[in-house]
């Protein structure tokens, strides 16, 4: 999918799409081990100001991005499923306004539910936008296990996290994320 750059809506600092981007992405349904080394995940990407992209749909994904945006410069970058809502500029109107958020969608303002076909489409938006993935756990056979298979995402570096739950993603070439600089050992990092 190659989106040509007129073809998105922006609300917020659209410089932030020169950045390096690492997606953000965890199946809905995830076990509870994957939580706390993701948090340490996004700890490191929030100190080191790495640009996060992210539809920031399942839970896990929606509190790495309330903790995110505590980041004084953080950038990051939300994909919406939908149009752009004028309540989204009332909700987020500081971060917007410092120029550390930016939100994108392929829809018109009319569009105001997600559904499986819209999210399909920001989740290739994401990936075509990508530089690379940080995919702390996905279901086997799943959504998110197709598109990581997909065009898209093909040639990008997957990272995840050392456990044996994401076996069938680490046997298809994913990198083991582990913490390095401020949390601990230098090993293989984003």
């Amino acid at each position: 999918m190659s989106i040509a750059p007129e073809e998105i809506r922006k609300l917020g600092n659209a410089e932030l799409l020169q950045l390096p981007k690492t997606a953000f992405f965890c199946s809905r349904n995830y076990p509870a081990s994957i939580e706390q080394p993701t948090y340490l995940w996004a700890l490191e990407q929030r100190a080191e100001g790495q640009c996060i992209l992210s539809g920031f749909h399942s839970m896990l994904e929606q509190t790495v991005f309330r903790y995110l945006l505590q980041g004084p410069q953080q950038p990051v970058i939300y994909a919406l499923g939908r149009g752009i809502q004028h309540n989204i500029r009332m909700e987020y109107g500081r971060e917007i306004e410092a120029g550390n958020l930016l939100f994108i969608t392929l829809f018109e303002p009319d569009v105001k539910t997600v559904t499986q076909e819209t999210a399909d489409i920001r989740n290739l938006l994401i990936a075509d936008l990508a530089d690379q993935f940080f995919v702390p756990y996905v279901t086997p056979g799943g959504i998110l296990d197709r598109l990581l298979q997909s065009p898209s995402a093909q040639g990008k570096p997957v990272f995840t996290l050392d456990l044996p739950e994401n076996q069938a993603l680490r046997q298809r070439g994913a990198l083991c994320f582990h913490p390095s600089g401020i949390l601990g050992r230098h090993s293989q990092h984003l």
